[in-house]
Parts: C-alpha cells; structure tokens; sequence
C-alpha cells in the first residue's frame, strides 16, 4: 500500500484513515493510512522522487514566492512578516549561544535575513531553485544556501547550534534518515525547533478531508503530539517543550473553507479558527504546533 516503506512506520499495524484531495495542483486523491503503533499518518499512494517536484509546479504555492497578488497572498505575507519577528525572539531565547543557524526550508529567506541580521552565521536549506534565488536577494551571506540537506552534510565542517524546521518535516521522503541527520548536525547542546500542522487539532477534526494543511501528496506525513515523541525519542532525542503557532488555524481554516465551498468565507473561517484556538487552551491540540526538541543526555 505504501511506497517507498519507511522503517519509523509500522508494515504490521496499519490502518485507514481519510481519504483527501490535492486541491493546489493536480485534482488527484489520496488516501491518509495511519500507522496504529506511532500515531502517525502517511500520504499513499507516494509520488516517486523523480515525480514529487511535479506536485509543487503551482503558483499557488505560495511559500515559494513573495506574491501579493490575492487576498490570500496578502494575508499569508502580512502573518509572514509578524511571525518572522516572534521566530527570532523565541530561537534568541532558546539558544545557549548565538552562533550557527540552519534553517531547513529556507524559502524565501526571510527568517535566514532575520538571524544574519541580528549576528548569527546562517546556512540554509531550500530545494526550489526560483525560492533560492529570492533568498539570496535578502542575504549577504549567498554562499550559505543550498538545495538539500545532503549537500550540508557534504560540507562537514560545523555543527549548527540551532537547526530550525518550520512545515518542512511532513515534506521529506526518508524520515529516518532525516532525523538521524539532523541529530548528526546538531550540538551536544543545541536546540532542533520543528513546526508541523497537528491532525488532532479541532479544525482539521472540523474540516476533516477538507483541512488544507492535509496538502496531499506534498505533506507525505502527518504528525500529532504521541508520532512526534515517538520518533524522536527513537533517535536519541527528547521533546523539552511544545508550544502554539496561533495563526495557522485562522489560515488554514481560510483554505478549507475554499476548498469545501469554492470560497473562502472569511467570517466563517475566522470563526473556526478562533473556536480551534479557544479549545486548545485546554486540550494543547493546536492547529498547529512548534516542537523544542534536544538530544537525549
């Protein structure tokens, strides 16, 4: 059932989940599987590498470019803007030095500038080419970006003190792999900051094959708070702190309801996303969520 079998996800114990629909590029549909033992769901059919890339072909795509053109791409960049500033103070206050950053899906630059600028040494990651070179527009130091995390690994000649990963998690082919490198490029005493929509949260349950931040095939996996601690801490990691990221609810729900009604009912999606917020207080099951993740002493 599933391609491309990865060793963090159970053969034994799997089961249905959802079946979505990729509404960005190619009206195709896909099934969620979930795996019983870690709580994590998996997008199958899996695209192919050498097929995946076609599924980002969309000017839709908007964390690949600096658009203002819709509502929607004035909406995303307004949030983009404040949330770069919030980043920063929050990898500022985590950090036990400020000295070398990666950031692993880069886009366009925008948080990488935000960390140059303020005196750390950056590296980035981004695989998208037209992405890359916004990026290089913002930052003076161009030589830092590159297009995978091989590529980084290639170098070998620092360890990053923090390695940030905001949506990028669910986009990777080889999860364990990943992981087992990033625990590489980290810091005896570094800090791994990873952001990843959270399927428990009330407005994907709201939404369900709807909710945007399912976005078959490009998210290949889908986390909840138990899958995160369960791979890990399968990897000599330990999550030391999980806190919210507010706005994604009320921008997601925009997209749902785009998807599920042709149009975006913004009062409607606001309304939502607040509700989303409001029970998260209690239950932690935020939209989506930030993960301070530290190796295992």
């Amino acid at each position: 059932m599933i391609k491309s079998q990865d060793p963090l996800v159970s053969k034994k114990d799997l089961s249905p989940f959802l079946d979505c629909k990729d509404y960005t590029v190619s009206r195709e549909t896909f099934s969620l599987v979930k795996d019983n033992t870690t709580g994590l769901l998996v997008t199958s059919p899996r695209p192919s590498l050498e097929n995946l890339s076609s599924y980002y072909e969309s000017e839709d795509y908007i964390s690949h470019t600096d658009s203002s053109r819709s509502l929607m791409d004035k909406v995303y960049q307004m949030i983009k803007g404040y949330s770069i500033k919030k980043k920063l103070k929050m990898i500022n206050k985590l950090a036990v030095t400020k000295g070398h950053l990666l950031d692993i899906g880069c886009g366009t630059g925008d948080l990488l500038a935000a960390c140059e600028n303020d005196g750390w040494k950056i590296d980035g990651v981004e695989p998208s080419e037209k992405a890359r070179a916004l990026a290089s527009e913002k930052i003076a130091t161009t030589e830092c970006l590159e297009e995978s995390l091989e590529a980084i690994l290639e170098k070998k000649q620092n360890k990053y003190d923090v390695i940030t990963m905001f949506h990028v998690l669910e986009h990777v082919p080889n999860l364990t792999q990943y992981v087992d490198s990033l625990h590489q490029l980290l810091t005896e005493d570094g800090c791994l900051i990873v952001a990843v929509p959270n399927y428990k949260s009330y407005d994907a349950d709201h939404y369900k094959q709807f909710w945007a931040a399912y976005d078959v095939p490009r998210h290949l996996w889908h986390f909840s708070q138990e899958s995160i601690q369960h791979i890990f801490g399968a990897k000599g990691f330990h999550v030391a702190e999980t806190l919210p990221l507010i706005f994604d609810s009320f921008y997601v729900s925009m997209l749902s309801e785009k998807y599920k009604t042709g149009t975006s009912n913004l009062i409607k999606a606001f309304k939502t996303g607040l509700r989303s917020n409001i029970k998260a207080k209690r239950s932690g099951q935020y939209s989506s969520l930030i993960y301070i993740i530290k190796k295992s002493k």
